[in-house]
């Protein structure tokens, strides 16, 4: 792979519905973080890449289908998780104590400077923005080459 598309400011993963797929998805984010020198808080980050492709998997990704990660880093980094199922994405009052599921859009709401839900054919994208451009890119050109990543 050549310099400019190893370092693209923009990278994207396909994965299958199936558990082995959050860590996977964590892991390539976790590589661009470290390749574009991001300055966004990286635990941070990985939490709220957790939490978004969780929800992918338990309410958006019917059976044989899978879900997109997808990463732009500019002006902020910007993660979208793209799914094809329907259902609608709420953030929820606080859970009871002892719930034992409900609090991954709060925490991606905390966490996060910006969050949201947008439509797409078929399915939802659900994207998180955060604060913190990448070193690699400032000053560098666009940057738009495309890097993807099929497991």
């Amino acid at each position: 792979m050549n310099e400019p598309t190893q370092l693209s400011c923009c990278r994207e993963a396909f994965y299958r519905r199936e558990r082995a797929s959050v860590p996977l998805a964590r892991q390539f984010v976790h590589r661009a973080l470290i390749d574009w020198e991001c300055e966004a808080d990286h635990d941070d980050v990985l939490l709220c890449v957790s939490e978004l492709a969780t929800n992918a998997l338990i309410h958006g990704v019917p059976p044989g289908r899978g879900f997109r990660v997808r990463l732009t880093c500019d002006e902020v980094l910007r993660i979208e998780v793209h799914d094809s199922g329907g259902g609608q994405v709420e953030e929820h009052p606080a859970p009871a104590p002892c719930a034992e599921y409900g609090r991954g859009l709060l925490l991606v709401g905390a966490l996060a400077a910006s969050w949201g839900v947008g439509e797409r054919d078929p399915g939802k994208t659900v994207w998180c923005e955060f604060a913190g451009t990448a070193r690699k890119f400032a000053g560098a050109g666009d940057g738009s080459s495309l890097v993807r990543d099929r497991r």
